[in-house]
Order: structure tokens, then sequence, then C-alpha cells
């Protein structure tokens, strides 16, 4: 199934704002919008309970992408990676869906404790059941990966088709959540030379670049902690100063700075009305040259454009 460059993260989606909620998922689908990430951990099960209502009275469960994960530490439970804790949260995935398969199925964290063999063996077994059709990994590092898919390979069974971890303009100097994982530059030159597709998270930085974050203002300790720098601040200045020359603000800017990596890439957006989703589908107009994409990441000192 083809999908759309951009993947709507409904994160904070619930039947309590179901007029809300639709709309944007209806908006969504309007301009060509067909993939949707969602998981077992958001709002309890919120998220996946509107979904699964939406799609049972739109009747289009067959042109939804689904994206869902499981395995996300919860309840006292660090470590939610092994088969029985994932067997646990997808048939809850399947139940509040109300849909029998997921298109894409990720592990929302990585065990290092587990051998890959017996988690892709488990996975592997539900692909054969058909409650799930690809599968990928959230928040895994690139060696993971590697292992996985080499064993998968040997073994004639599906490897992980994709991953989703952090990327975006504005580098996170750590990661916002434990157990998280950012595309450092070793990462980056991974992705290159293997082509191997990403779904970045927070691929906008949480809105770094709308305006609403100087540095003189420290009111959101999680943003500071994680964004605040000399360096970030300087890209969302190139970033207003190169999107004002084409009519873009400084927020599209770095999101088409996400889609002109050199990898496949699908970034995972979280607009929290339809203005701001106007907003994120406008940067897929936007083209950036290559010269233009390193001095936006301060490769440059100069713009050469």
């Amino acid at each position: 199934m083809e999908i759309s460059q951009l993947i709507l993260g409904t994160m904070m989606y619930s039947p309590d704002s179901y007029h809300h909620d639709t709309k944007m998922l209806d908006t969504f689908f309007e301009k060509g919008g067909n993939a949707l990430d969602t998981a077992h951990i958001y709002g309890g099960g919120n998220s996946e309970r509107l979904i699964g209502q939406w799609m049972q009275e739109r009747k289009n469960r067959d042109a939804v992408f689904l994206i869902d994960k499981g395995g996300h530490p919860h309840g006292g439970v660090p470590n939610r990676v092994s088969p029985e804790y994932v067997k646990q949260d997808l048939d809850e995935n399947l139940r509040r869906l109300n849909t029998d398969y997921i298109d894409l199925y990720m592990l929302h964290r990585d065990d290092t404790s587990i051998q890959v063999s017996t988690i892709i063996d488990y996975l592997n077994e539900e692909i054969q059941e058909g409650r799930i059709r690809a599968i990928a990994a959230s928040n895994w590092e690139p060696a993971r990966i590697d292992a996985a898919n080499r064993y998968a390979s040997e073994n004639g069974l599906h490897g992980f088709v994709a991953c989703s971890n952090n990327i975006s303009l504005a580098v996170q100097k750590e990661p916002i959540w434990g157990g998280c994982v950012i595309v450092d530059d070793e990462a980056r030159q991974w992705h290159k030379d293997t082509q191997f597709p990403l779904m970045p998270w927070s691929s906008q930085a949480r809105g770094f670049f709308s305006g609403a974050f100087t540095p003189e203002n420290r009111t959101d300790s999680n943003m500071v902690r994680v964004y605040y720098n000399d360096d970030n601040f300087e890209r969302f200045e190139r970033a207003k100063k190169l999107g004002s020359g084409y009519g873009f603000s400084a927020i599209q800017v770095s999101l088409a700075y996400c889609l002109h990596l050199p990898f496949p890439i699908f970034p995972i957006i979280g607009p929290a009305n339809l203005e701001e989703m106007e907003s994120s589908l406008g940067a897929l107009k936007l083209k950036l040259s290559d010269e233009e994409m390193e001095w936006l990441n301060l490769e440059s000192d100069r713009p050469n454009y």
C-alpha cells in the first residue's frame, strides 16, 4: 500500500474530543493523507478507540494505513518487549481499534536483554496469523535493527521495514523521554547508506520553530532541557530568514528540512488544529537545495543560494 509522506500523529485523540478529532482525520484524508500513527499507551487507549470509531463510521478501514505500537513501559513494568507483554498490547490494540489487522506494528521501545531472535520469531507468528502485516521498531538503535534483520534474513522471516526515532532540524540535547533514541550523525549516515526508512516522531521539534520559544522564555522546562542552546536558536533564525524569502514560516521550513533528508523519510506530525495541519501539509510544497539544507543545519557559514 502506498502511503502519504506525512503521517498524522494521534497521541491526543479521544472520544471525549470526538468532533474536533474526527474533523482532523476527515481533513487529513481529504487532503491526500492516508497514514495514521497511534499506540497502546496513548491516552490509556483513547486514541485507538477514537480511530476505531471513526473507521467504523466512515467504513474506510481499507483506505487507512494504520501504524500502531506496543511494548511501552506501564503498570510499573519497566520493560515490556517480551512476547507475552507485546501480545497483551496487541490483543487490546485490535479490540480498541475494532479491526482484525494492523498494517504496520511497531515495538515502542527496546529491551536489549531479549534476543532479537525471540522478538522476530514472535512477530512473525502474528504476521502468519494475519493480525499484523509488517513490523517496525520505535526507539531502537541501528545496530539492534541490523541484528534483527540479519536474523530474519538468515531464517526466511520478515524483518523490520522501518524505524521511528527522533530527528528534526532542532537537535535534541538529550532524549525528552526515557528509553528514546535520537538520530545522531552516525545514525544519519546509516540511514543514508542503507536507505532504511525513518518515521521520525517530534519531527517539528515540539513547536520549537513556531516562535513561541525564545532564549528568555524558560517557562517550559522540558523544552529548555531538550532544545535550548545557541545552535538550535541559530537554526531557528536561519529557518525564519530562508522561509521569508519563499513565503513559508520557519516551522514549515523545519519540516521541509526533514522531508529533504537523503533517505526515505515519513515524518509524523501532530497538529493541534486545522490551521496547524494546513501549515504542515504546506511544507510539502517547499523545495530545498543541498546548499540550503547544509546552511540550515549550520554546516556552512553563508547561504550559497
